[in-house]
């Protein structure tokens, strides 16, 4: 019984007797194929006498004994500074590539010129020292060299526009303007067409109004100027938009305020009638009144 029982769990039948075999006559045939087929593997001549070079080359660099440094990296040269060539100048008279010459650099050359555009003279040699970029170690090695005409110093300590010249705002043209100190083209444009938009300046202290003018300009040039011609008003009562849009003093809120309320209420009678009006602050007002006819 016991027999039966293994033969019917681990006996095999002829046809899978026959499977095996051949299952493992499969696996021989794989297992052999590898040792069996060999391709040839023909190589070039010529690309493996190149690779052995490559080989030995590489092999020589790796054999270099001498390791990398940066001290092997070659310094740059540092770029020489051009030897001043001196010579005998004026410095009131100095373009700047003379000063270059003299081995000034862009910036010193900038301030002195700044300096001398702001009406700025010098009438001794000691006057160049006093330019801040200047060193005494340098002022020194050009002193020998500084040439100031006395005679044209002496003049223009006195020049004519800048002594007792006193020159009218509201008449005076740009060329009359830059003859005073520190006026130059630019200022004037400035000046005269901020004066044509008011209709004529009634206090010097408006010159403080045009772009660029500080407190200090506006102290300096007020020692040469006056005011003595009327100034344009504007007839408060019929002027029209565009007619009030052409002063400095008025935006177009503030405009149409005025004509808007003019029309509601009738004819401003004074000042006082203004002040209702919400957008012309007392400010506003104050500058207004001098150029205002009721």
């Amino acid at each position: 019984m016991s027999r039966n029982y293994f033969q019917d769990y681990f006996g095999f039948s002829k046809k899978e007797i026959n499977g095996i075999f051949v299952l493992l006559l499969i696996l021989f045939i794989l297992i052999l194929i590898p040792y069996c087929y060999q391709p040839e593997v023909r190589s070039n001549p010529a690309e493996l006498a190149q690779f052995k070079r490559e080989i030995a080359e590489f092999e020589q660099s790796v054999k270099s004994d001498r390791a990398y440094s940066y001290r092997d990296i070659p310094l740059a040269k540092p770029k020489s500074k051009s030897r001043p060539a001196y010579f005998e100048f004026n410095p009131n008279e100095l373009s700047a590539a003379d000063w270059k010459k003299l081995g000034l650099s862009d910036k010193q050359i900038l301030v002195i010129q700044n300096y001398q555009a702001k009406g700025g003279k010098f009438y001794k040699n000691e006057d160049l020292k006093k330019i801040y970029v200047i060193s005494s170690e340098q002022y020194q090695q050009l002193e020998p060299y500084i040439r100031i005409d006395s005679k044209k110093s002496i003049t223009s300590k006195h020049e004519i526009a800048y002594s007792k010249i006193i020159v009218d705002l509201n008449q005076t043209d740009s060329t009359e303007l830059q003859n005073i100190r520190g006026i130059g083209p630019a200022f004037a444009s400035r000046i005269i067409r901020y004066r044509d938009r008011l209709g004529g300046f009634y206090s010097l202290e408006q010159l403080r109004e045009v772009y660029g003018v500080d407190s200090a300009k506006c102290s300096q040039w007020k020692l040469q100027l006056k005011i003595t011609k009327e100034w344009k008003k504007i007839a408060i009562n019929t002027a029209t938009f565009e007619e009030l849009k052409r002063h400095p003093y008025l935006n177009y809120k503030q405009i149409n305020a005025i004509i808007n309320y003019r029309k509601q209420h009738g004819p401003f009678r004074d000042l006082r009638d203004l002040m209702p009006i919400a957008l012309l602050n007392a400010e506003i007002l104050r500058k207004l009144e001098p150029y205002l006819s009721f």
